[in-house]
């Protein structure tokens, strides 16, 4: 296959699995050949074993992180820290993408960033929904509440004042605080709901 067949069948997409190019009477090794001589020639970055990124000027659209971690575990939703940087409640800069899943957890370095899965029990696998990115591509990420219910359900000893109080909270005006209830309520610990009533009455929201 030549690139610029590859190019036509991704119709400007910029992330693409293996899979795509097997279907039908083809031989593995050579799809599998010819991927590797496009990642060496630098026309393709390799994010995982069987996902493909463009590079360079083929890359027509914006690679958004948040697009690549849906595409890395597809059983997955922005959260945490992550999604909190997108809802702009946290002043810092986050530079590793952190990501909920019910599989393992993993960490997976790329040439395109860094991308941490933390994993969660299914009965806690809720509070996300879908976001519309460039071209129409859509992730799935946690809501604000959940994002910070997440964090505080995944780090030890966070059901305090003081670690409240480090995560500098800002815009805290878009918290919802029956759904914040509603959400600790849900992950059935003592420890989340005494970190809800902690935002709530730290925050005054």
């Amino acid at each position: 296959m030549k690139f610029e067949v590859l190019l036509k069948l991704l119709n400007g997409e910029p992330l693409f699995s293996s899979s795509l190019l097997l279907a039908g009477n083809v031989s593995q090794e050579t799809i599998h050949k010819q991927l590797s001589r496009w990642v060496a020639k630098g026309k393709l970055t390799q994010l995982r074993r069987g996902l493909y990124a463009l590079s360079g000027p083929y890359l027509k659209t914006e690679l958004h992180p948040f697009l690549i971690a849906n595409m890395l575990k597809k059983a997955s939703y922005i959260s945490m820290q992550s999604a909190l940087g997108h809802y702009n409640m946290i002043p810092e800069y986050v530079p590793v993408t952190t990501c909920i899943t019910t599989g393992r957890p993993e960490e997976i370095n790329t040439g395109l960033g860094k991308y941490i899965f933390r994993h969660i029990k299914k009965n806690l696998f809720w509070g996300y929904s879908e976001m519309e990115l460039a071209r129409k591509n859509r992730v799935f990420i946690a809501t604000i509440e959940k994002a910070l219910l997440d964090l505080i359900y995944l780090t030890p000893d966070s059901d305090s004042i003081d670690f409240i109080n480090e995560l500098r909270l800002q815009n805290t005006e878009k918290i919802n605080i029956t759904t914040l209830r509603q959400y600790s309520n849900k992950f059935g610990t003592p420890k989340m709901q005494r970190a809800a009533n902690l935002l709530i009455d730290t925050l005054k929201i």
